[in-house]
């Protein structure tokens, strides 16, 4: 059993808006609870969509789509079941850090979770065992954050079951990025995607960015994605909006896609996100505050391809990762 109070009951119709409360204790408050905020819109038959944001912390336009859809949305526009957590993680937003204040976690290895754990092994309990089951479609809206600048993507896992792998990749599709991107899991274990996907459902997520500066058209390129997702998905009324040239499917499956820094220092990028590289090219170099004379050490391009995330702070330490480099893929040509 799940020690979270849910001030809604999601199997209610209408609009409701509330809050989760987790319990925990701190210094000044013994008995403290974490409030989550959560909304539920249910209009009828039709499909489940779970919509997220703030996983963590410091990754904000998905947190703003979905506090614009708060505010906007009437239940009658709405054909079945909308559930909207605008943040996960309140504690990281309110920092500006990727973990968790509370408990020092990363809300994206978590999963399952832990109903006697932390608060956030608790709240991914919750997910995993209460608000995954009832549906279909599950949106989790990320950006690179404060360590990364990603070029404006949406993107999924590369799953094996054929029927949820086309699915993903048509809803994927409508989020109407002029790229879109097959990843793979090269830090850690215990991701909220994977969770739902091993549950079947529909996954669909985005790296909308990074960064400390959110420009305005990543706002609205997300807002809009977002919202023509959810008509895809049936869960939204309204008129869907078709690219007029295809997605550019690009995939980073492979370890040495993603580049790490062999040493600590001050990291140059020197080539833009969004740009090809070509085998052996200088993606960035390292330089040396301690020793202006060492020569820098290079970062260089494993394989030809898109550079599609590079590193956001300037300052690295020897493990960051500091370039993801992606390979055009047609990831419908296996499924015909």
């Amino acid at each position: 059993m799940s020690p979270i109070h849910s001030s809604i009951a999601l199997s209610k119709a209408g609009a409701h808006y509330g809050h989760l409360s987790i319990p925990y204790s701190y210094n000044l408050g013994g008995w403290a609870n974490l409030q989550v905020p959560i909304a539920s819109l249910r209009n009828g038959p039709g499909p489940t969509v779970l919509l997220m944001a703030g996983n963590h912390g410091d990754e904000y336009p998905g947190q703003v789509a979905i506090l614009n859809l708060w505010r906007e949305l009437e239940i009658t526009e709405i054909t079945g079941h909308l559930i909207l957590i605008p943040c996960l993680n309140p504690p990281a937003a309110q920092a500006g850090t990727r973990l968790s204040p509370l408990d020092g976690k990363n809300f994206n290895r978590c999963f399952p979770g832990n109903p006697k754990g932390t608060p956030s092994e608790i709240l991914a309990h919750y997910l995993t065992t209460v608000v995954f089951p009832v549906a279909d479609v599950v949106i989790d809206l990320h950006t690179g954050g404060r360590s990364l600048t990603f070029l404006p993507t949406a993107h999924m896992h590369l799953v094996s079951d054929t029927t949820q792998r086309k699915a993903m990749l048509s809803a994927t599709e409508a989020f109407l990025t002029d790229v879109a991107f097959l990843y793979a899991d090269v830090a850690g274990t215990g991701l909220l995607p994977v969770e739902a996907e091993s549950q079947g459902k529909i996954v669909v997520t985005t790296e909308m960015g990074g960064g400390e500066v959110v420009p305005a058209s990543v706002h609205r390129l997300c807002q809009r994605g977002l919202r023509n997702v959810l008509i895809h998905s049936g869960v939204l009324k309204g008129d869907l909006v078709t690219r007029t040239q295809p997605v550019r499917w690009v995939q980073a499956l492979d370890r040495e896609d993603y580049r790490f820094a062999p040493e600590s220092g001050l990291y140059e990028s020197c080539v833009d996100i969004g740009e090809s590289v070509q085998e052996g090219d200088k993606v960035g170099r390292i330089h040396f505050l301690e020793r202006p004379g060492r020569k820098p050490i290079l970062v260089v391009a494993h394989a030809a391809g898109m550079l599609i995330a590079g590193r956001a702070p300037s300052m690295v330490k020897q493990g960051d990762c500091v370039a993801c480099i992606a390979h055009d893929v047609d990831p419908w040509g296996a499924l015909k």
